[in-house]
């Protein structure tokens, strides 16, 4: 028998058909798993940034010197007077976390000795730090501070920081009285000293 060299046309026509059955589904395989992959990396980045944004409050308030302003709202606001922990290279920075109306929008604002609602001659950094949040209490207890916080969409993240101690008011020195003078102790006069002048009568006698 003669050996084939070619495939028929037939069987030409069905490899095309096979083919056009076959790649529409591997194309669609192909987006459903680059679109997976694309949210996976979304959701890890905002998996990062959740972590490192509440990585930051906790070495605010641990880095902090105890002095704490705790604001009870809808959300609630916390402001740490002195705290270690700047993102600006300050030896000491005054740090606020507070929820802005707004896309309910988490910020953190860090400064020297500002005031809120800042005012026009204050220097401050405002950084976007999470966007719809539902949830931000804080609450303090003796030394512990614990802050709950959590995102539209997604759970609840909460930690607790210990060893947080208001600090202790300086004892403030005693003032003098103005217009007073101290006490003294009234002395008798001392009398003149008189030296003694021999009598006319009396001689001087002289031993030998």
């Amino acid at each position: 028998m003669r050996q084939r060299v070619a495939f028929t046309l037939i069987e030409v026509l069905i490899s095309i058909a096979l083919l056009g059955i076959i790649l529409p589904a591997l194309y669609k395989s192909v987006t459903l798993l680059r679109d997976s992959n694309s949210h996976l990396f979304g959701y890890l980045l905002k998996a990062k940034d959740q972590a490192k944004s509440t990585k930051t409050l906790f070495l605010d308030i641990a880095s902090s010197d105890g002095n704490l302003t705790l604001h009870k709202d809808e959300f609630d606001r916390l402001c740490m007077e002195k705290t270690n922990n700047s993102l600006y290279g300050l030896s000491q920075a005054k740090v606020c976390w507070m929820v802005l109306k707004q896309h309910k929008t988490l910020v953190r604002v860090e400064g020297i000795d500002f005031h809120l609602p800042v005012k026009e001659d204050e220097q401050v950094a405002v950084d976007a730090v999470m966007k719809g949040m539902n949830l931000f209490d804080i609450y303090w207890k003796g030394d512990k501070v614990l802050v709950l916080l959590q995102q539209k969409g997604k759970e609840p993240v909460s930690f607790m920081v210990q060893g947080i101690t208001k600090p202790k008011p300086k004892k403030a020195k005693p003032k003098k009285p103005k217009g007073t003078k101290p006490f003294k102790r009234n002395r008798k006069p001392e009398e003149p000293h008189t030296a003694k002048t021999p009598s006319p009568d009396r001689k001087p006698s002289f031993a030998l």
